[in-house]
């Protein structure tokens, strides 16, 4: 009969194995992997990065898998961390295999190794637990053969926490169909008290067995004694990024820049390379060859520095990060911590500095504007799946609500794990199933959120230790100082940089200019809403490729552009710095012939702006201005393209142009979706320009 002693014992070797000779058994590891091993319980890890929450999982596999358990399944967050996961399991002859979106070749020889038994640990992404064909040919076999079900970065599951991805949420289903006696292990770094609670309760979902009556909870410190806290205020961007290329070469190793931006990664990583350093853009749009081959680059130390969005954050795994800097505070110290903790997992040092930004709101607001819709709007999306007679895909539906893809696809997943909807082959079905709007917890959830930014400004603003800050953030009862960060030691970072660094970024920053890629297919849907439009634009009604002065998150542009069209600005007439801005774009633009005459759009919010704009570029440029696009009827719905590139079809009229020999010059203050220039310059192609060359102050992407 196997003891306790003897199983320790076991661990101890399959640990050394996973992590070296000298590696030893943590007592609340141990704790874990007997109450996964031995007792069949569901349990709740919540414990620092680097701390060993894998090797719980990796340990207790190989033990059930001795025993003869079935394999484990993880279902895992991010390629990055199943890549990592995979390479660590072979470590302790733990034979791990992958089913996600990237390797849909190998799906049938991984599904062939699980049931020969040849397969330990089968990692999935949360997507595909509701993939039609993975969840009703492969998920029930593999749901009643599993031995132990391992949820990582559980904080997803939590509406609750800094990044609930609502394909977690189908855990729950997952969770009520696993056999009586099977273990679950839910791990993650970040979590407080609320999120803690929120997993723990949805871990305790069961049909009814002691096994699943309660989940063991194990939380400890959350302090990491190699990471020396800073934060440095700088007033402007320029200056951010000119300290960054001043220091980048002083900070120990290589690491990581985040930014809360795409754009913003682009602009930094360009200018970081003009400035002789090795380092590579790594975002949510990067291609997923690209990724990987950063992140390769970054653990082999061939570049400085990655500059990163959220993007790169969970899962990845370089124990020698020496240092994590951010240009612009993320939206909440939780998250705040999780991207830190990315660093000096083995070594004794890594600094940690957050550069702060007036933009961070702005941007802060943005992402916020992006949460659950209100009730009429989820309404409508149950109403055209129900009265619909078969299935939906996500561009047809699209053309009837009014919510951009992201959203909707963000919503359906949701009325999916609520019951509400159910994806199928085709498309999305409604159930039936009668769905409430909690709008409660929704505007509990979003002041959870407000009130996570306001602490961030409170972390920036702080003359206590920041460690300990991060740590209160997340309920860790034991915070206290930590004795290393710049307010426990006195030491701050110099806001120093030479004059020429700071003209070098000034110059790079208000370099104006950024491509506007045209329109060329229009949204699927336009004739469930009376447009007889489809396909793609013929060449003849096309734009030709525009510019625009700056992005509206750029790390230059941005602030000027987005304080220029805020809501609540004035209208006028345009600004000089940005006519000037406005020229030095046209100076630069290698067009293929230089434009015959200005059009402007009507603007319904800023007419004085456009048409000053307009006038102006006609002048300065001596061209003759043509006249205006106007619109007629009320303005088009932003929700989604096919809505916007509907009612932009039945509203714009082009002014009456005269017999014309080269390309329009199209002005307007903004584009966001791209719609308003493609109908615009589509109107005007068919009147008679024989091109049309877009041009705007600020494009949102």
């Amino acid at each position: 009969m196997t003891t306790s002693a003897d199983l320790r014992d076991r661990a101890g070797e399959v640990l050394a194995a996973l992590a070296g000779p000298g590696a030893r058994l943590r007592d609340d590891q141990w704790t874990a992997i007997r109450a996964l091993v031995e007792q069949r319980r569901r349990a709740l890890v919540v414990q620092r990065t680097g701390w060993g929450k894998s090797a719980v999982y990796f340990v207790a596999t190989a033990l059930l898998r001795a025993a003869g358990s079935g394999p484990t399944v993880i279902v895992s967050p991010l390629l990055a961390l199943m890549r990592n996961q995979i390479e660590a399991a072979a470590h302790a002859g733990v034979r791990a295999a992958t089913i996600n979106s990237a390797n849909p070749d190998e799906w049938a020889q991984v599904q062939h190794q699980v049931t020969a038994g040849e397969i330990d640990v089968l990692l999935v992404s949360p997507e595909r637990l509701n993939n039609p064909d993975f969840r009703d040919a492969v998920l029930p076999a593999l749901t009643a053969s599993a031995g132990m079900l391992v949820v990582d970065e559980a904080h997803c599951i939590s509406d609750w926490g800094h990044d609930f991805r609502p394909d977690y949420r189908r855990l729950r289903t997952l969770l009520a169909q696993l056999p009586d006696g099977v273990p679950v292990l839910a791990t993650t770094a970040t979590a407080n008290d609320r999120v803690v609670r929120d997993v723990a309760e949805q871990l305790a979902i069961s049909d009814g067995s002691s096994a699943g009556a309660d989940a063991l909870v194990l939380r400890g410190s959350l302090d990491r004694d190699s990471l020396h806290l800073g934060v440095l205020s700088l007033l402007t961007a320029a200056q951010r990024l000119a300290w960054l290329t001043a220091h980048l070469d002083a900070l120990p190793g290589s690491g990581i820049v985040y930014v809360l931006t795409v754009a913003a990664a682009d602009d930094v990583a360009a200018f970081l390379r003009g400035a002789g350093y090795e380092v590579a853009a790594y975002t949510g749009r990067t291609e997923a060859a690209e990724r990987e081959a950063t992140e390769a680059d970054l653990l082999a130390n061939q570049v400085k520095a990655v500059i990163a969005t959220s993007a790169l954050g969970m899962g990845f795994d370089k124990p020698d990060l020496g240092f994590v800097v951010h240009l612009g505070a993320p939206a909440s110290p939780i998250a705040y911590y999780q991207q830190v903790g990315r660093a000096g997992r083995g070594v004794s040092r890594a600094d940690v500095l957050l550069l702060p930004g007036p933009e961070d709101r702005d941007i802060w607001a943005y992402f916020a504007s992006l949460a659950f819709p209100a009730e009429p709007v989820v309404r409508r999306i149950l109403d055209v799946l129900a009265a619909a007679d078969r299935p939906l895909s996500t561009p047809a539906l699209e053309a009837q609500v009014e919510l951009n893809r992201t959203r909707l696809e963000m919503v359906l997943k949701v009325l999916d794990v609520d019951g509400a909807v159910r994806r199928v082959r085709g498309g999305w079905t409604a159930t039936g199933t009668p769905w409430h709007y909690d709008e409660q917890r929704y505007e509990r959830i979003a002041q959870a959120r407000r009130d996570e930014q306001d602490a961030m400004r409170d972390y920036v603003a702080t003359g206590d230790c920041r460690m300990e800050f991060l740590r209160r953030a997340l309920d860790d009862p034991d915070a206290a100082p930590c004795g290393r960060c710049d307010n426990c030691t006195g030491r701050h970072w110099s806001p120093d940089v030479s004059e020429p660094a700071q003209q070098a970024a000034v110059q790079r920053l208000r370099r104006p200019g950024v491509e506007i890629a045209p329109r060329r297919q229009w949204p699927t849907g336009l004739a469930a809403l009376g447009v007889e439009l489809s396909g793609k634009l013929p060449t003849t009604e096309l734009a030709d490729p525009g510019r625009a002065v700056g992005r509206l998150t750029d790390v230059g542009w941005g602030g000027r552009l987005r304080s220029l069209l805020a809501a609540d600005a004035a209208d006028g007439p345009v600004p000089d710095d940005l006519l000037d801005a406005c020229v030095a774009v046209l100076a630069s633009w290698d067009w293929p012939a230089r434009p015959v005459g200005v059009v402007t759009i009507v603007s319904r919010s800023r007419p004085q702006l456009v048409a000053s704009l307009g006038e102006r570029l006609s002048a300065l440029g001596r061209l003759p201005l043509l006249g205006a696009v106007t619109a007629g009827g009320p303005a088009p719905s932003a929700a989604n393209s096919a809505h916007r590139a509907a009612a932009l079809v039945r509203s714009l009229s082009p002014p009456q142009l005269p017999q014309l020999e080269g390309p329009v010059l199209l002005v307007d203050d903004r584009t966001d979706t791209g719609w308003t220039l493609a109908v615009a310059a589509r109107s005007l192609r068919l009147a008679g320009a024989p091109a049309v060359l877009p041009l705007t102050l600020a494009a949102t992407t």
